[in-house]
């Protein structure tokens, strides 16, 4: 994997493809591949940079404490990665943290996909009781909410991979920072063109939560799918790719 140095530190991601920048924001415990299919698909329309956030994948550190910490690790980024603006898509917490970033620094955001996010994010108590007790329980819990009946578990190796190898320590610690992340009253800001996508069986996220933001944020499409779960753009790849492209597109 290629590397920046951000905040000091070195920070890996993935890259394909040329042209408009798009910043693909993991969600907690995640890895930036966990956009694989979109990388190998969009690199015809765009730039596409996957980060690993600090503590996850690759990238060093003990992982962010509260989403806004994280939203400035994403802005270091850019900065490191010579980007003056980017659309930024986001997944779960990565949705969380492209919010915070629109709302900070709307100069720097060119368009905002979120995906299997909302604008609060409360997590289950007894989610974060399991991972603070009894880990691998808390891990198995989130496996077991995480996709939709019929998913073939083949398509979502790359978030179970991601889950089981980040430290749960790290993925605790983003729960709770998305347990305290809600921006409800401000998500009206952003001025963005948005794109907003959720699997119909989402239990994490659940569809309210993206219709809650669709019709919040002015101008913003919702695009909701068919057989998919909180990790719709693995689950249901082209239904995703066909979105952001069509989004990609439709951009000035």
């Amino acid at each position: 994997m290629p590397a920046l140095t951000v905040a000091g530190q070195s920070a890996a991601y993935l890259e394909a493809g040329r042209g408009r920048p798009v910043v693909l924001v993991h969600g907690a415990g995640g890895r930036g591949a966990v956009w694989a299919p979109q990388l190998a698909a969009l690199g015809d329309v765009a730039r596409l940079l996957a980060p690993d956030l600090p503590g996850h994948g690759a990238t060093a550190g003990p992982g962010g404490q509260t989403i806004g910490e994280y939203a400035d690790w994403v802005l270091g980024f850019l900065d490191a990665a010579g980007l003056a603006r980017a659309v930024v898509a986001g997944h779960s917490m990565g949705g969380a943290i492209a919010q915070t970033l629109a709302l900070a620094h709307p100069d720097r955001v060119a368009g905002l996909v979120l995906v299997g996010t909302g604008a609060r994010l409360r997590v289950l108590p007894r989610l974060l009781e399991l991972l603070r007790e009894k880990p691998p329980e808390g891990l198995a819990l989130i496996e077991s909410l995480s996709y939709a009946a019929a998913t073939p578990r083949e398509r979502v190796v790359e978030a179970d991979r991601a889950l089981r190898e980040t430290p749960p320590w790290v993925t605790l610690g983003d729960l709770l920072a998305c347990d305290r992340f809600d921006v409800m009253d401000r998500i009206g800001a952003i001025r963005a063109p948005t794109l907003v996508v959720v699997g119909r069986e989402d239990r994490l996220t659940p569809p309210k939560y993206a219709a809650y933001l669709a019709a919040a944020i002015p101008g913003a499409r919702l695009v909701e799918v068919d057989g998919a779960g909180h990790f719709v753009q693995l689950e249901q790849p082209a239904a995703v790719d066909a979105a952001l492209r069509g989004y990609l597109l439709s951009l000035p």
